[in-house]
């Protein structure tokens, strides 16, 4: 009998990528707030300081730009559904004063990683 479940490879590949983007933005100067905050409204893969911005950060990794790469995947649809869960977090955790920002780290299958700050407007 086995009591751990493995984790499906997709999902491994996506904890590793977080992770990754995580060291990159800690090693940019960021603090971490909190990870995969979930909600009914949706999910923020992490939530950082900037000294006093809130940083919603979407983490993106594709192996290929075959089918747009990992920004193109930021549709207007999921900046809504961020932007909405983002709304609900702030009330929650009481940081209505803070100015928030949204940004995407893309990750591609080649190692490279870029961080596009301001990435979407609410």
């Amino acid at each position: 009998m086995t009591l751990f479940r493995r984790k499906a490879k997709h999902l491994q590949t996506g904890d590793a990528a977080e992770q990754r983007a995580l060291a990159h933005l800690e090693h940019q100067g960021l603090s971490l707030v909190e990870r995969n905050f979930r909600c009914k409204l949706g999910e923020l893969d992490l939530v950082m300081r900037d000294g006093e911005a809130l940083v919603i950060v979407e983490v993106r990794f594709r192996k290929s730009e075959h089918f747009g790469g990992a920004l193109a995947s930021v549709t207007p649809q999921k900046q809504a559904r961020i932007v909405a869960a983002t709304q609900h977090y702030v009330i929650i955790k009481r940081l209505n004063a803070l100015a928030v920002r949204f940004d995407v780290v893309a990750l591609a299958g080649d190692g490279q990683i870029q961080w596009i700050k301001n990435a979407f407007q609410t």
